[in-house]
């Protein structure tokens, strides 16, 4: 896939992959928009440290995968920035 607005990854990051078992990783959210959501679409796990429930998206891929762009889009439209 070509980057464009929709789709941008770049394979010259040290990071990269920072997801494994994904064939085209949209790095357009880097840092996932949905992080400080509660609910998301994705498959994020809560753990606990220290006491506190903790949203961990480690295993989450959601947003990286390049036909998830316009649900993200829809979610952030419909739950606010």
């Amino acid at each position: 896939m070509k980057n464009s607005y929709r789709y941008f990854e770049n394979r010259d990051c040290k990071y990269y992959p920072c997801h494994e078992g994904i064939e085209e990783m949209n790095c357009l959210f880097c840092f996932c928009p949905l992080y400080s959501r509660e609910h998301c679409p994705g498959n994020p796990e809560y753990i606990n440290s220290k006491g506190q429930k903790i949203k961990s998206c480690l295993h989450c891929t959601f947003p990286h995968q390049p036909e998830n762009y316009d649900i993200v889009m829809q979610f952030l439209r419909q739950n606010g920035c």
